[in-house]
């Protein structure tokens, strides 16, 4: 089976991403087992190369030659102008050119001319002002490919994913959202996600809402009535699944390898835990999506856009993590269309 072939955009052009992906480049190994194609305005792919300090070779191509593809080849595309590109400033033109490059992207995946795309980090205030419309990119992605199955961001580090039963919805209205059947969601998410990445057989923990997992009910019923039931059911189905752990200590299994995944039942229960413990490799990838879609889970960091020392330690995680699973994507269709073909 060939390469998979890993579409790559700059993110917002305001931001560290066309540094970071032009850092990327130059990691030795880094078309060993994918080819890849960057999308997006030359201007800002060399804007990056300049701020990263590194040379960068654009070998342009047609839309109709992207299948036959191969190494590191650019689609070029004309969504700014190079004098609106405002480093470290949030603009609708860096939104604008963000969700342009996002849909060429979405577009081509959707074709089968690319298994993957990797993201630079995207300034949501800026697209939000170029007409995003939708609680995040995720939900964007979901609405523009008409996706309409379960679907979340996990985040990954290194070898450990997290995600969560409740996501971006206010601390007062988390219990009322805690079910059975978002668990159930929530860890099968998890599930398919390790399993495209390569673990064959994921080991799954399930953190407590209330503190020490409700103490038998003296600090809430959630984990009696709704979390261990549904960790039942899914035990049932074959999951290797525990819990409910408290969420204080369920990081110190994590941390300690003895579990692959963590799901959480909000925000920042895991967030602030996978942060701390390792900021700078942390990745987000679209869960449940048909497409394989990562990005480095820090964003456009302002505060050091233009400087030339962003890392590029996450990105070059979240590249890796992507081509593993679009080899598998890849893999599943070639199947699909191989038993079709004999039936």
């Amino acid at each position: 089976m060939s390469k998979p072939r890993i579409a790559i955009i700059p993110g917002d052009p305001s931001g560290i991403g066309p540094e970071i992906i032009a850092k990327l480049f130059n990691e030795h190994n880094i078309l060993d087992n994918a080819d890849i194609l960057l999308i997006g305005d030359s201007h800002i792919w060399q804007q990056g190369a300049d701020v990263a300090n590194v040379s960068i070779k654009l070998a342009t191509i047609n839309q109709a030659d992207i299948e036959q593809q191969a190494g590191l080849s650019h689609f070029e595309t004309q969504t700014i102008d190079e004098n609106e590109v405002q480093v470290a400033t949030v603009t609708v033109a860096g939104g604008q050119t963000s969700l342009r490059c996002l849909d060429i992207a979405l577009d081509l995946a959707m074709d089968a001319k690319v298994d993957g795309i990797l993201f630079a980090p995207f300034n949501k205030a800026a697209m939000t002002s170029a007409g995003l419309n939708a609680e995040d990119e995720h939900k964007y992605i979901a609405r523009y490919i008409g996706f309409d199955g379960h679907h979340s961001e996990i985040n990954v580090l290194d070898d450990l994913m997290t995600t969560r039963v409740t996501s971006h919805i206010g601390i007062k209205d988390v219990a009322k959202n805690i079910t059975q059947e978002e668990i159930l969601k929530a860890v099968k998410l998890a599930d398919q996600a390790l399993r495209k990445s390569g673990n064959k057989n994921p080991r799954i923990a399930v953190a407590a809402l209330n503190p020490h997992a409700g103490d038998n009910g003296k600090f809430g019923r959630e984990e009696i009535d709704i979390i261990k039931p549904a960790i039942a059911m899914l035990n049932n189905q074959d999951l290797n699944v525990t819990g409910p752990w408290p969420a204080d200590t369920v990081f110190l299994k994590a941390k300690k390898g003895e579990v692959d995944a963590v799901v959480t039942m909000y925000h920042d229960q895991g967030q602030i835990a996978i942060k701390l413990m390792g900021f700078e490799r942390g990745v987000t990838i679209a869960g449940g999506m048909p497409i394989a879609i990562a990005t480095p889970a820090h964003g456009t960091a302002f505060d050091i856009a233009g400087k030339g020392i962003a890392n590029v330690s996450a990105t070059k995680q979240a590249f890796e993590l992507l081509v593993r699973m679009a080899t598998t994507n890849k893999l599943d269709r070639l199947n699909i269309e191989r038993s079709n073909y004999e039936n």
